[in-house]
């Protein structure tokens, strides 16, 4: 297992994506419903968020709650948006200790009231932060996003400020949810399950991807570590060979 002195800190990503699963299958090991492995999940959140600021990532995102996950029982929705608020509220101290700015992506005007007016005044009390941004996926999917970025890029081009031979890689980029964030570098998943479940589809395109058998509740920051260095071993071509990245 990686400690954080293995890690090259002349080579850290600027952006890492987490997809924090596993958290019901985890309840049902220890034989609690599956709000109790959402609780205990918080640790986890806690220490990846501490890790990834202690090692200068600039953009961390967890996908903390997908469109998808509407569909799940009302009462663990429910819980989950109780447990949402009573987290923010919690944590937004922390973040302004450690100089973290909190963000938010996707349909958020989708939940709860209470859950949109914590989330904001966090996000207001937190704004200056300059350490790291802390990037919450509510109520996100990828397909959603690329949906309203085609959205507003039609609106362009209907009013005539934009061409159509204007839209390109980068206009399209500039009109999703994390316009102005650089594309996640590292992709974490937990629980082992082998896709990216409609998250980032247009931002993960090169993104590397690090997999692990560990349930969420039980990922700590040394497991992050683990991530980050197994990152750090891999060559990025990009498309090109690597004679090609040693000459360049």
């Amino acid at each position: 297992m990686a400690a954080r002195s293995d890690i090259d800190s002349q080579n850290i990503p600027a952006h890492v994506a987490v997809i924090m699963d596993g958290n019901g299958r985890w309840a049902k090991q220890k034989g609690g419903l599956r709000i109790f492995g959402h609780q205990s999940a918080i640790t986890a959140v806690r220490e990846t968020v501490e890790a990834a600021a202690e090692i200068g990532v600039r953009y961390l995102t967890l996908y903390a709650f997908s469109t998808e996950n509407w569909s799940r029982p009302a009462h663990e929705v429910m819980a989950l948006m109780q447990l949402l608020v009573h987290t923010i509220r919690q944590e937004t101290a922390t973040l302004l200790k450690n100089d973290i700015r909190l963000q938010a992506i996707g349909q958020i005007d989708s939940l709860p009231a209470s859950c949109q007016r914590e989330l904001a005044e966090s996000m207001e009390l937190t704004k200056n932060g300059s350490r790291m941004t802390l990037v919450l996926a509510l109520s996100y999917s990828g397909r959603w996003d690329l949906t309203q970025a085609a959205q507003k890029l039609a609106t362009e081009v209907a009013a005539g400020r934009l061409a159509p031979d204007q839209v390109t890689e980068q206009t399209i980029t500039g009109f999703l949810a994390t316009a102005g964030m650089p594309d996640p570098e590292l992709l974490i998943r937990t629980s082992g399950e082998q896709r990216i479940s409609n998250f980032l589809l247009w931002q993960l395109a090169y993104t590397e991807l690090f997999i692990t058998d560990l349930l969420w509740p039980d990922f700590r920051r040394e497991h992050f570590y683990d991530a980050i260095h197994a990152y750090q071993r891999r060559e990025r071509r990009f498309g090109k060979t690597s004679e090609q990245l040693t000459v360049s």
